[in-house]
This record gives C-alpha cells, sequence and structure tokens, in this order.
C-alpha cells in the first residue's frame, strides 16, 4: 500500500469513527414522529380515520386531512411544515386522483416545496381510504 493509499485509508477510518461517534440515538415522540438527530421522519399517515370522520370523502378531503393530521404532529414535535424536506405519497388511482391531490397538497407547501415521490397503489388496509403520506422533517 503506498503512502498516498494509507492516507486516504486513515481518513477514511477518521470520518467513520467521527461519524459513529455522533450517531443520533431514535427516540419516539409520543403521538407523532421517530426523532433521529435533527430529523424526524413520520409515516402511515392515512388519508382517512372514522374517529375523524364517518366517511371516507373524496382525495380532496382525505388530502387535506392527512396534511392536516401531519401538521399537528410535527408541531408537537417542535417543526413545522416549512421544515419538511421529502414527502412520499401512495395513491389510489393516480390517473384519476393525482389533479386533486396536487391542488389540495400545493395548499399546504405554497413556497420551497419539498422532494417528493409517490407510487400508486390499489388499496389500503381501510376500504375507502385513498391516500397515505409518509415524511421527513428537520428539527432544531
Amino acid at each position: 500500500m503506498n503512502s498516498k493509499s494509507k492516507a486516504r485509508r486513515a481518513l477514511l477510518l477518521g470520518a467513520a469513527g467521527a461519524m459513529q461517534a455522533q450517531t443520533p440515538v431514535k427516540k419516539k415522540i409520543v403521538g407523532g414522529p421517530v426523532r433521529s438527530g435533527n430529523l424526524l421522519f413520520l409515516s402511515g399517515i392515512g388519508g382517512w380515520y372514522p374517529e375523524r370522520r364517518p366517511k371516507p370523502g373524496g382525495i380532496k378531503e382525505q388530502t387535506a386531512d392527512a396534511l392536516t393530521i401531519m401538521k399537528e404532529s410535527l408541531a408537537k414535535a417542535g417543526s413545522s411544515m416549512e421544515n419538511v424536506l421529502k414527502v412520499q405519497v401512495a395513491l389510489v388511482d393516480p390517473e384519476k386522483n393525482w389533479d386533486p391531490m396536487n391542488d389540495v397538497y400545493n395548499t399546504f407547501f405554497v413556497k420551497d416545496r419539498p422532494a417528493r415521490s409517490y407510487f400508486g397503489t390499489t388499496g389500503f388496509r381501510r376500504a375507502g381510504q385513498l391516500l397515505q403520506i409518509d415524511c421527513i422533517a428537520y428539527v432544531d
């Protein structure tokens, strides 16, 4: 091993050790996301919960409900919608539901929208649910 390779190896080992020493502990926030360091992970927010609304409603209602739950959960954890870095949406019948879902989504993320991915699905465990949302957010 030449001196350049040895130096690179030592640098990588030092960086790995520093990262390991700073590995944040995961902490579940009761009724909210999992926190790891300055990141919050919030998953599985459904578009419809019978205890919140007796009937499923349409995609616009479900999107607004899911994003309201996200907003409330982030606030309880000391963050906000402005600190959301990434969103993932699972959507039933995207051809039909994408545009109305997106219309509501854009009212919650007006400026500096987070990265977003989505995938289509045939349904969820709760019949009538049209979407599920996950997010990663930053907290100080």
